[in-house]
């Protein structure tokens, strides 16, 4: 299907792809994966011949069709309906010239209208609409009456409509909220020709694809299975790139003091020749260089404060007359982590507001904590950051009478040390932008953080580093995501907004998924079920199941961290006794590792014998 051979790309002094090789079978669907900046969107830019590269670098068949998502979202006055329709151009010009066609030629127009099924492809539109969040009157409205964020839905929902030989999807759940990414999901899933798409969102990569395209410093390499597959199999092939060249070095320097001590010698000079040949064909392994992953740092609350820190009672929350939602009775504990469900435009950010104390209610009875300090953070606010500032210069704002070396070392938490701390925020990346302000916002370690779309701009191990950073953090969280990964993650609970109402949704994020993917039929039998029915009562039994081993999971992660870190430390120690060079002068120490190894190796055993179990007791609740 795609063949890129010797494919090698230079922005100015920087190398972006560098003889990069790969091959792509017929019906694969692949993430393409890799930091920010590393050349992703370069690589589609390529493949669709939008960049000068040499032409036999990018090998497609003949006649293929590409589809990518148009770089502008419609916003003219045509209805999204006929948009999406128009993106099938094949069936447009058809259509268009069967109308004033006869005899042979109308009947070879109507059979190939037929064969690419162009009578159902409005109910096809319509569908394909639906999933990503137009309603039928949505869908008859023209694009001028949708913000940019909806076009670009549209946009999506065009290309996905024309289903292109080769699918090429750049970050398409940026725009999304967690309805429409589980929607795409399982379109994805089920995607019946090519696609490539670039993500950094793991759901999606373990779910919809089933090969993964990894660029890693101009370098291309591709592997069977989903993100986890994938992890695995980088990991171990780093762990052996590492044991390989810790013994190259080791037979480099045996060599190279076998040429120093004897190449002067006549009767050595021969055996010396042979090991400089030696060493002249030994191909040098590349040293593995790890990519820093800045942390996020959220500080934690000095101070708890007293449950609950918020209480609603037939609360109203809107506008002025126009009541966006109303009959909210929740209460929100000082640890308690929240995922809002619900779509777009149901009232999430509404409610987050009115959570956070940015508008009073328009009903009932509300009680807030006085001594709660809340956080927000959203997207939008991206642009409240000063453009021809520098991060150093924005904690500065916050630190007005502190010394340097204190604003630089609270900069340095942010995760801008000495080399990014004074660049311009209109120089940062997004996802550098996005963690400068979610610093500042949590700077003073709030009680209530409010995290809107905290993943947009953030790559794979940003993101990892997120959820680190929410689990670490000791106060209450509510969180909106279209990232099922940071929502099992991080959330404990989970809070549907939708009807004009916000309410405790009994279920995981699997019953979530198979409830959007259900349609609006089932949506309505589900929610007209009996509070006392037996699904109700399996869904609440499932909730405190999880609350109950949470506590064991969190003592789970941190075994499987210890593991992680024994294990490596044994590696090393592997490395350093199979090379045996450094203990030859002074064997003493050869004992004091080997001893090492079996404190570690002890550890391990123990941690593993403690993982078991937890995981059997953990297996056991949740039976």
């Amino acid at each position: 299907m795609l063949r890129v051979n010797d494919l090698t790309y230079r922005i100015g002094d920087r190398l972006i792809l560098d003889g990069a090789n790969f091959t792509i079978p017929e019906g694969a669907r692949v993430g393409l994966v890799g930091r920010n900046g590393a050349g992703k969107t370069t690589l589609f830019k390529a493949i669709l011949g939008d960049l000068p590269v040499d032409a036999k670098a990018v090998s497609l068949p003949k006649g293929m069709r590409i589809g990518a998502m148009a770089q502008e979202a419609p916003a003219g006055p045509e209805t999204l309906h006929a948009v999406v329709l128009a993106a099938d151009t094949e069936r447009a010009r058809l259509m268009a010239e069967a109308e004033n066609a006869d005899g042979l030629r109308r009947a070879e127009i109507e059979t190939r209208l037929v064969d690419i099924g162009a009578h159902s492809a409005p109910a096809r539109a319509a569908a394909i609409l639906h999933g990503l969040g137009f309603d039928a009157a949505a869908q008859a409205r023209p694009c001028s009456d949708f913000s940019g964020g909806w076009r670009m839905r549209v946009a999506l929902a065009a290309v996905l409509f024309s289903e292109p030989d080769l699918l090429l999807l750049d970050e398409p759940t940026n725009y999304l909220d967690i309805e429409g990414t589980l929607w795409l999901y399982d379109y994805l899933e089920r995607y019946p020709r090519t696609a490539i798409v670039i993500s950094h969102d793991r759901d999606l990569l373990d779910t919809s694809v089933d090969h993964i395209l990894h660029l890693d410093r101009g370098k291309l390499t591709i592997y069977r299975g989903g993100y986890t597959s994938f992890a695995r199999q980088l990991a171990e092939k780093r762990s052996l790139q590492a044991k390989a060249k810790v013994k190259q070095d080791a037979e480099r320097a045996h060599l190279q003091s076998f040429i120093d001590r004897f190449k002067a010698k006549a009767t050595k000079a021969r055996q010396a020749q042979s090991r400089m040949k030696r060493l002249a064909k030994m191909e040098p392994i590349a040293a593995l260089i790890e990519d820093d992953v800045p942390v996020i740092h959220l500080p934690s609350p000095e101070k708890p404060l007293s449950p609950p820190i918020v209480a609603m009672d037939r609360v109203k929350a809107g506008y002025g007359e126009r009541v966006v939602l109303s009959g909210l009775n929740l209460s929100l504990a000082p640890d308690d982590r929240v995922a809002l469900l619900g779509a777009n435009g149901n009232g999430k950010s509404t409610f987050c507001k009115l959570i956070g104390g940015r508008m009073a209610p328009l009903a009932g009875e509300m009680k807030r904590s006085s001594k709660m300090d809340v956080a927000y953070f959203a997207q939008h606010q991206l642009d409240e950051l000063r453009p021809a500032e520098s991060a150093y210069a924005h904690v500065r704002t916050i630190m007005p009478d502190v010394p340097e070396a204190k604003v630089r070392a609270a900069t340095a938490r942010l995760g801008f040390g000495a080399a990014k701390a004074d660049t311009p925020v209109e120089k940062l990346s997004g996802g550098e932008k996005a963690r400068l302000l979610m610093g500042l916002a949590a700077f003073h370690g709030p009680h209530l953080l409010i995290l809107d779309e905290p993943t947009n701009h953030l790559d794979i191990e940003s993101r990892q580093a997120l959820v680190e950073a929410i689990n670490d953090y000791e106060g209450a969280v509510i969180l909106v995501s279209h990232d099922r990964f940071l929502i099992e993650a991080c959330a404990d609970r989970l809070w549907l907004v939708s009807e004009g109402s916000v309410k405790t949704f009994d279920g995981d994020m699997d019953d979530y998924r198979r409830l959007v993917l259900a349609g609006p039929d089932k949506d309505d039998d589900r929610a007209a079920e009996p509070a006392g029915g037996q699904k109700a009562e399996a869904r609440r039994a499932g909730v405190e199941r999880r609350a109950a081993v949470a506590p064991l999971r969190k003592k789970l992660d941190a075994l499987e961290a210890r593991m992680t870190k024994l294990t490596a430390a044994i590696q090393k120690i592997d490395a350093a006794l199979e090379d045996g060079s450094a203990f030859r002068e002074n064997p003493a120490k050869a004992g004091e590792i080997a001893k090492m190894r079996a404190d570690a190796a002890g550890a391990l055993a123990a941690a593993e014998e403690e993982w078991l179990e937890l995981s059997g007791e953990i297996e056991a609740a949740m039976a």
